[in-house]
C-alpha cells in the first residue's frame, strides 16, 4: 500500500476491468468479474443499471490508487445497503427535523434587496412543498419558529415511502443543503443540483458579492456543489 499525498495509505488499483452486470436484487458492479463488498460484507448491488453505472465509473477512475474518499456514490450506496435499511424511521425523522428548521423559512430582516431576493427564490419552492402537504411558515430573523406538526409528519411519511437508496440520498441532501424542501425538490426533479446548491447558499453568495471570496470558502463551495450534482445524478439514475 502506498500513500497518495494525503498522509493516508491507499491500496494500488488491483483490478483491470470494471463492468455492470445483472444480479439478484438489481445490478452488480464487477471488478474483473468479482463484486466488491461493503465493510460489513454486503455486495455492491444497486437497484438500477444507471445507478450501478455511477458507482462503476468511480471504481474505474481509481488510478493508480483506490481512494474511497474519492468515491461518494460508492460510499452512499454502501450506506444504503448496510445502514439505512435498519434505521429507516430514524433517518426519516432526521429529514423531518431539517424541515422543522428549514433554511428556506429563515429570512433576512434587511437589507430590502436581500429580503426580496430570498422571497423570489424561496417562496415558489415553499408553495410547491405545500402542494405535497408540507406547509412551512417563513419568519424574519434567526429565532426558531416551530412548524406545524402535521407538516413535519408529512415530511417523515414522504421519506418513509421511499426505497432505501432514495431515502439515503434524501437525508444526505437535507443535511448538505440545510433544507428538507430543497432535498425533496431535488429528489422529485423539481430543481437540479446546481439550482439546489445555489438556493441553499443564497445568503452566502450575497455576502460574497459585498466582501469577496477567500480561497478556503471557495474550496468548501466547490465541494458542496460536487455533492449536489452527484445527488442530482443519483436521483435521476433511480428514476431511470
Amino acid at each position: 500500500m502506498t500513500g497518495k499525498g494525503d498522509g493516508v495509505q491507499h491500496p494500488r488499483r488491483f483490478y483491470k476491468a470494471v463492468t455492470v452486470e445483472p444480479a439478484e436484487g438489481g445490478f452488480a458492479v464487477r471488478l474483473d468479474g468479482r463484486t466488491p463488498k461493503a465493510p460489513g460484507g454486503t455486495p455492491l448491488v444497486l437497484p438500477t443499471a444507471p445507478l450501478a453505472g455511477l458507482a462503476a465509473a468511480e471504481w474505474n477512475a481509481q488510478d493508480p490508487h483506490v481512494v474511497m474518499t474519492s468515491m461518494p456514490a460508492v460510499r452512499l450506496a454502501w450506506t444504503a445497503l448496510e445502514k439505512v435499511g435498519a434505521a429507516r424511521e430514524a433517518v426519516a425523522g432526521e429529514v423531518a427535523r431539517y424541515a422543522g428548521s428549514d433554511l428556506l423559512c429563515y429570512r433576512a430582516e434587511g437589507p430590502q434587496e436581500l429580503v426580496a431576493e430570498q422571497a423570489a427564490a424561496w417562496d415558489p419552492l415553499l408553495d410547491w412543498a405545500a402542494g405535497l402537504g408540507v406547509r412551512l411558515e417563513p419568519t424574519a430573523g434567526i429565532v426558531h419558529r416551530p412548524q406545524p406538526a402535521q407538516s413535519l409528519a408529512r415530511v417523515e411519511a414522504l421519506a418513509l415511502a421511499l426505497d432505501d437508496f432514495s431515502l439515503t440520498a434524501l437525508a444526505h441532501a437535507a443535511g448538505l443543503l440545510g433544507s428538507a424542501v430543497l432535498a425533496l425538490a431535488l429528489r422529485h426533479g423539481r430543481i437540479d443540483g446546481q439550482a439546489a446548491h445555489d438556493l441553499a447558499r443564497l445568503d452566502e453568495a450575497w455576502q460574497e458579492r459585498l466582501w469577496g471570496v477567500d480561497a478556503e470558502a471557495a474550496l468548501r463551495t466547490e465541494g458542496r456543489l460536487t455533492e449536489a450534482l452527484l445527488l442530482e445524478r443519483w436521483f435521476a439514475a433511480l428514476r431511470d
